[in-house]
């Protein structure tokens, strides 16, 4: 397939590779996942007849999101287990076909894929339990260098330029990681977490792994605020659990990866960060972190930043086929060459239905520069306040055993201010999305718990 760009954007993209439809499929289907659907009071294993590794201090695998974050114990994400030996295995991921315009001056139209699988691995282990995990993408080939467009996101660099009204398209080696759990006493255990690629302790779950974002998808626009993290090329991480409650620590590399998405950007562990999480009921998950961030920009090396996170997500189960999750995240963030911090806030929520299909739905506030937009010379410097409202939905076309197949639209309008309305055209900017998305059907009913 070939990429289309309208006239109006402004940027070169080179190396756009091609996209069929059978690629994002047989990427989810290689790829998989961590989650299986278990739940608080109920035997999931005993009703699928996959028994699966326990973890220390009680936690349920179900529980586990990107890198070692936690979402809502009522409410699971998409995937396929099966046992293997002593192996427990899980499939996680999602194959998206989409067409995305967005308007105005520095709108863009495109035809790509968007795409990613996770495989996940656990098991016994002395008195703990293992767990290797791979998560993969060719987004690289799918979006090209620059990635899909999407107005006022920003983020990385390519060919030595800021992307900005794009997101970029993320590495092929998004997590390659091992966790191992070992438990101290019944309701004490220590977690640890190595990873070539990976996730540190800092934020909330990367949108694509939560419940209340994950059939939206685009990125947030506050996403290099709150989740970016988690794609770093070094990552060691120390937590401990007590059922309910984790506090854990990491060291990683803080640098972005470059423009080449096929490889490792291996860098000193020279940032770190700490994070505390609880799900104080089966519904609620709640969560703060901070984190100092070593020179993350390969251009601009001599600067660093911090940033400070927290999140609440809520899920509820609402029938066997039907659960509903939201998360409302704010980020901040403060630059060595910037006074002040840029703030950001999310709020987002998903109704997903299994037979029928997904209705989702985002509102966000976020500050940014004019550096970070890359904005012309004759528009004045400074802070910019930003507010976009998104609405989707996807209607499920057919199901197997294994698969769910739906067709879906997104739809967003930006608010800018005034002195942004000559580069947008207006104070008003939007864009809509279209696509086909494979992924996943949900290996057990979805339950609730009090």
């Amino acid at each position: 397939m070939r990429f289309m760009q309208s006239t109006c954007e402004r940027r070169r993209n080179d190396g756009w590779g091609r996209t069929t439809l059978r690629t994002a499929t047989a990427l989810l289907l290689l790829a998989p996942s961590a989650l299986y659907a278990q739940h608080e009071g109920h035997d999931m294993s005993a009703m699928t007849e996959k028994p699966m590794v326990r973890f220390g201090a009680g936690v349920p695998m179900n529980r586990f999101a990107s890198g070692t974050s936690w979402i809502p114990d009522a409410v699971s994400l998409p995937s396929q287990s099966w046992k293997s030996g002593d192996w427990h295995l899980m499939a996680h991921g999602y194959g998206f076909l989409q067409f995305d315009h967005q308007s105005g001056p520095r709108g863009a139209v495109q035809l790509g894929s968007l795409n990613w699988g996770m495989l996940m691995a656990s098991r016994p282990l002395g008195s703990g339990a293992l767990q290797l995990r791979t998560m993969l993408s060719v987004d690289a080939a799918t979006v090209g260098g620059t990635g899909y467009p999407l107005l006022l996101q920003t983020g990385e660099t390519y060919n030595g330029v800021a992307i900005h009204d794009r997101q970029h398209p993320h590495d092929a080696f998004m997590e390659v990681a091992a966790l191992y759990d070992h438990p101290i006493t019944r309701d004490m255990a220590l977690e640890l977490y190595v990873a070539p690629s990976g996730e540190p302790a800092l934020g909330p779950p990367a949108f694509m792994h939560r419940p209340s974002s994950v059939d939206d998808l685009a990125a947030p626009l506050g996403h290099h605020w709150q989740d970016a993290s988690h794609v770093s090329f070094g990552v060691a991480t120390a937590g401990l659990v007590w059922n309910r409650l984790k506090i854990e620590a990491s060291a990683f590399n803080g640098r972005e990866p470059d423009q080449n998405r096929w490889n490792f950007d291996f860098a000193p562990l020279q940032s770190y960060s700490a994070r505390v999480t609880a799900n104080p009921t089966a519904n609620w998950s709640l969560t703060a972190g901070f984190g100092f961030i070593k020179s993350p920009e390969t251009s601009d090396a001599g600067h660093s930043m911090h940033r400070a996170l927290t999140a609440v997500q809520y899920g509820r189960t609402l029938s066997a086929d039907r659960q509903f999750a939201a998360s409302v995240i704010w980020g901040g963030m403060s630059h060595s060459d910037h006074d002040g911090v840029l703030h950001s806030l999310l709020a987002e929520a998903e109704v997903a239905d299994e037979e029928r299909g997904s209705v989702f739905a985002r509102a966000e506030f976020v500050q940014k520069t004019s550096d970070d937009l890359v904005l012309p010379k004759s528009t004045p410097e400074g802070t910019f306040d930003l507010g976009s409202v998104s609405i989707g939905g996807v209607r499920t076309l057919s199901r197997t055993a294994r698969t769910n197949l739906g067709l879906g639209a997104r739809f967003s309008v930006n608010l800018v201010g005034g002195a942004l309305e000559s580069t947008y055209g207006g104070k008003v900017t939007g864009g809509v999305m279209v696509f086909l998305r494979l992924r996943p059907r949900r290996s057990a009913p979805m339950m609730d718990a009090h």
